[in-house]
């Protein structure tokens, strides 16, 4: 592992970054790491949201509903001025 020193960090950037951790119930220097890696892993490793929503439901035997039948012959929608 390597040692990665910051020298002429902002007072202020280090005090959000001191509330963030805390939120995460990390240490500072875990939250550190956790930022960096998921800046780091970029946009292009993230999967979708279909993709991530797929994946949750994929163990659904049989997630489709009833559709009722139409009686009535479709319509345009109505705008009240």
């Amino acid at each position: 592992m390597a040692t990665l020193t910051i020298r002429d960090f902002d007072d202020e950037l280090k005090a959000e970054l001191r509330v963030r951790a805390a939120k995460n119930g990390r240490s500072m220097e875990a939250e550190v790491r956790a930022v960096l890696r998921s800046v780091l892993a970029g946009p292009g490793s993230q999967t979708g949201l279909g993709s991530r929503i797929s994946r949750r439901f994929v163990d659904v035997d049989d997630a489709r509903l009833p559709l009722p039948d139409r009686d009535e012959p479709p319509r345009g929608a109505e705008f009240a001025e």
